[in-house]
């Protein structure tokens, strides 16, 4: 049996977190995943995705990488890396040319060009191209092509989604990884791991929105028919709720990150009016009795308000009210006591917390926690990756086509070498 490690690393505002899966290989069994590890340590040199601060940033990597090293007891060479902030953003693009074989066949390498041509025809000055998804193809006017391979025609087109990141933010970004010594295999938007992590293909067949409440931003993706049909990073987040208790009760960002995660929560009715807690047992220097309720109003008031955000996403995708699988929340921010409530309140839909319980784990603590469903996601990626996912029937990543089978490893070195250019 032959055993390798594949490691996901999540960089996020508030903290940086890693998880580590142990992928065997067996005659019987083929190719399996077990996640052994998961580790978390504070961010710095970070905001709402954006490096901010180098030297902070690449130390407190460094320091998370060092822990996982002390788990996993074996060096980390290269890890699956999550990016997000509100500089992501998605667009639509086009692709069209012939079928070039003399028979009309539609052979793999038609896809790759159509897809390459997608890619081409929407290039944002100063953006760096993530992911290329197709959302389609279309052979001489048939359209509602999933996999045109084999197919006979003369014109072949594909629409697709670019995922982009403003240049300068995405290179910092690697830049930070790479002076730590850590490769990257593949570099993926954060909440499309996450909602692989916390998903299944059913639910992305029928409709559901993804909601990822991190510290300083919000990710909401919308998938139908299998494919990422919307996406939108909001720069609004669980500090924002950290923010309003420490105005709303004239106190520290500490002690209001104590109060919420303590005894927070966004259903007030849900406290009576004697209910209230003494600030001295947080840390404040004075005694002073705060009714609950209160604090439950502060807290669900930014809440509706976030949710009310990703209604209007929402209705600008055309799917308002209309995903029957429903919203599914994670991240660090879906834990505050109430969120389901007030999503289903606002947004109409079915709600409910989504974890990553499919995936084999000795440390379900760790791996079933909302907050680590990027990196839990990134390890899964890495995963589907080297067992030939993500190519049906094409998918570009990096900027590079990644066709399945032998192609993947050309490709991964490929990438690295774009990754590494990024150092001056």
């Amino acid at each position: 049996m032959s055993q390798q490690l594949l490691v996901g690393l999540d960089l996020g505002s508030s903290r940086i977190r890693l998880a580590m899966g142990q992928v065997s290989h067996t005659a019987e069994r083929g190719l399996s995943l077990s996640v052994v590890g998961a580790v978390d340590v504070p961010s710095q040199g970070i905001s709402k995705g954006v490096v901010t601060a180098l030297e902070d940033a690449v130390g407190a990597i460094s320091a998370g990488l060092e822990q996982a090293e002390r788990h996993v007891g074996s060096p980390i060479e290269e890890a699956v890396v999550g990016i997000g902030g509100a500089h992501i953003s998605v667009m639509a693009s086009k692709g069209v040319v012939g079928v070039s074989r003399p028979d009309r066949e539609v052979r793999p390498e038609d896809v790759e060009r159509v897809m390459e041509e997608a890619r081409g025809v929407a290039n944002p000055a100063n953006h760096e191209i993530l992911h290329v998804l197709p959302h389609g193809f279309v052979v001489d006017g048939q359209s509602g092509i999933h996999d045109p391979v084999g197919m006979h025609g003369i014109r072949i087109e594909a629409n697709a989604h670019l995922v982009l990141g403003i240049a300068g933010n995405v290179r910092n970004m690697t830049k930070c990884v790479f002076r730590t010594g850590l490769d990257i295999a593949s570099l993926v938007f954060g909440p499309m791991a996450s909602a692989l992590a916390v998903t299944s293909s059913r639910e992305r067949e029928l409709g559901v929105c993804v909601v990822n409440l991190g510290a300083s931003t919000t990710s909401i993706l919308v998938y139908e028919d299998g494919e990422l049909v919307h996406a939108k990073v909001l720069p609004i987040g669980s500090d924002h709720i950290t923010s309003d208790i420490a105005i709303g009760l004239r106190t520290s960002l500490k002690i209001a990150e104590d109060v919420k995660l303590l005894k927070g929560s966004a259903l007030p009715e849900s406290f009576g009016k004697r209910d209230e807690i003494d600030m001295v047992e947080f840390g404040a220097e004075q005694s002073e009795l705060v009714s609950l309720q209160y604090v439950a109003e502060i807290i669900h008031a930014r809440l509706e308000e976030i949710f009310e955000k990703v209604e209007e996403e929402l209705r600008s995708a055309d799917r308002s009210g209309l995903l029957p699988a429903g919203v599914v929340l994670t991240g660090g921010g879906a834990k505050l006591q109430g969120t389901v409530e007030v999503a289903r309140s606002v947004l109409r839909l079915p709600a409910s917390i989504g974890t990553a319980s499919h995936i084999h784990t000795p440390m379900p603590e760790y791996v079933h926690d909302p907050a680590f469903s990027v990196a839990v996601g990134l390890v899964q990626w890495g995963f589907d990756e080297l067992r030939g996912g993500h190519t049906s029937p094409s998918f570009i990543s990096g900027g590079l086509l990644k066709a399945g089978g032998g192609i993947a490893g050309k490709i991964g070195s490929s990438v690295k070498k774009i990754f590494k250019s990024f150092i001056p």
